[in-house]
């Protein structure tokens, strides 16, 4: 085959232009397509896990979207694990018997079995080790010839070069920014260090969970007191992990608390341990989660659910590091870091008397608010690329995918329970289809119905109860206050009473919404 001149030195000139690390490889993802005039192009990284190494796309072309968030294990996929294992590009033939991992994702053919295709791939390195892998897919039988081999040898050398360009970009915004130990803290994980914006758990394509990764990864380094803020379901769980492992003491303990689910009666004791005696059963003495985190981080999840004597003895952690064992007298010096996270509303308690002002403004040194899914539609998609490929492999199945209309359904739904939510809509969908097939060998394409999401019809009863309202309204002032009401209301509700994230949806400042709702008597 002819391979066109843009896969030489031109995509060298076009890759290494400044732009953003995510917007280089898709183009070079996209370079590579047209140059090759093959179907479909995945470039891959090695994720730095031994027990369990898995390649995961960093830019597509000609694959459907949810793609990108997908993970590839190499123990499932021997066409994978063979480019792995090669030092040169590896072809396979139209009759090739191994499964392919791309089976019903490629958008020309989604959702239909792909018998007669060509497909290569090679190894890419960094500084002499793996990093992850280039392939190429062509639904002609013969496309990939001995030429386009050899072409695919040369341009892995420039998709490496390119890569390296995008690790250096970073390191020297981490040298710019005081923080030379992120760029390289796993140096046997190369594949950390390729894109700025991405992390290994949580999937973030677009503009919003970006910025805020690139934040938290800022905040990561400092010892502050770290505030998240999210309603149910957006991963306040996640982002907490990711502090700590990019924190310091990322070597020490992580040690999580759900403040809902401590027992009032044994919170202390929990929290801070006991003294021999301290109460009945208290047979020997006890170290509490606090000190267990010595050296380490304390993730305080469900915070606001802390009862209000348990909250002074916590501010007296955080002010003079010491904890006081139940029953005992001696105070002990601890070193942990505190990370909090929250679905309520803690200026609102701490107005109602539920929660300390003191202990808030010490826990929210520096909060970080969790968007909410349907406020980041483009992570939606290559999340259910994770959840389907989870599935996937769970179930046993050649592939699942998602057909275009249940793609629509996602995109138009709310999401109230967000990406646990997602995880369990995709879950029962999986399941359900499974359990009706015959052989596990066909492709198994979910529909919308089979996601049961309800029609996004939701967002019309607010205003129909305003304009009946209004409509009643015996002057024009009551009519606006009780529009006005309305739409404050609905968008308390659909923000989990989260004041700051329901002026963002309204387009209002967050001071004026608060003195807009006093007025109206929501406060």
């Amino acid at each position: 085959m002819v391979i066109s001149t843009l896969i030489e030195g031109p995509l060298l000139t076009l890759l290494l232009a400044p732009q953003p690390a995510a917007e280089r490889l898709q183009q070079l993802a996209a370079a590579v397509q047209a140059g090759f005039g093959c179907d479909a192009v995945a470039l891959l990284a090695l994720e730095p896990d031994n027990q369990t190494p898995a390649l995961r796309p960093l830019a597509t072309a000609g694959l459907v979207r949810d793609a990108l968030g997908r993970r590839f294990g190499l123990a499932e996929q021997p066409r994978l694990a063979a480019i792995m294992a090669a030092s040169g590009p590896v072809a396979f033939e139209h009759d090739s018997r191994l499964p392919d991992p791309y089976d019903g994702l490629i958008a020309a053919r989604e959702g239909q079995p792909l018998p007669v295709h060509d497909c290569m791939g090679v190894r890419l390195q960094q500084e002499g080790r793996p990093w992850g892998a280039l392939t190429l897919d062509g639904l002609r039988p013969g496309r990939f010839d001995a030429a386009a081999r050899a072409a695919l040898a040369r341009v892995a050398r420039e998709v490496e070069l390119a890569v390296r360009v995008t690790r250096l970009e970073r390191e020297n915004q981490a040298l710019r920014q005081g923080r030379v130990r992120l760029a390289r803290e796993h140096e046997d994980a190369p594949a950390l260090a390729v894109a700025a914006d991405d992390d290994l758990e949580i999937v973030a394509h677009g503009q919003a969970l970006r910025a805020l990764l690139h934040e938290s990864r800022i905040v990561a380094e400092s010892d502050l007191p770290v505030l998240l803020l999210g309603e149910t379901g957006v991963g306040k769980e996640l982002f907490a992990r990711r502090l700590h492992r990019l924190s310091r003491r990322h070597a020490r303990p992580l040690v999580q608390v759900n403040c809902a689910a401590l027992p009032e009666s044994l919170a202390e004791s929990e929290l801070f341990g006991h003294a021999r005696g301290a109460f009945s059963g208290a047979g020997s003495e006890r170290a509490g989660r606090v000190e267990a985190a010595q050296g380490g981080t304390l993730f305080l999840d469900e915070v606001g659910e802390l009862p209000l004597a348990l909250q002074a003895k916590l501010l007296r952690t955080l002010q003079n590091g010491e904890i006081q064992r139940l029953g005992s007298d001696r105070p002990r010096k601890v070193d942990v870091r505190v990370i909090a996270a929250t679905n309520r509303d803690l200026r609102a308690a701490v107005r109602d008397g539920r929660f300390r002002a003191d202990l808030y403004h010490r826990l929210s040194v520096y909060p970080l608010p969790i968007p909410p899914l349907r406020e980041r539609r483009d992570d939606l998609l290559p999340l259910a690329g994770r959840f389907l490929e989870l599935n996937r492999a769970r179930l046993g199945l050649r592939s699942l995918r998602l057909a275009p209309a249940a793609e629509q359904a996602l995109l138009a739904y709310d999401w109230p329970g967000n990406v646990r939510e997602l995880e369990h809509v995709i879950g029962r969908a999986a399941l359900r289809a499974a359990g009706a097939l015959d052989d596990r060998h066909h492709i198994v394409t979910l529909q919308a119905a089979d996601l049961g999401l309800e029609p996004p019809a939701r967002t019309a009863e607010p205003l129909a109860a305003a304009a009946a309202a209004a409509s009643s309204a015996p002057t024009l002032k009551a009519a606006t206050d009780a529009a006005q009401r309305a739409c404050i209301e609905h968008g308390l509700a659909g923000h989990g009473g989260n004041w700051a994230a329901a002026a963002r949806a309204l387009g209002v400042d967050a001071s004026n919404l608060h003195k807009l709702a006093r007025r109206l008597g929501l406060k």
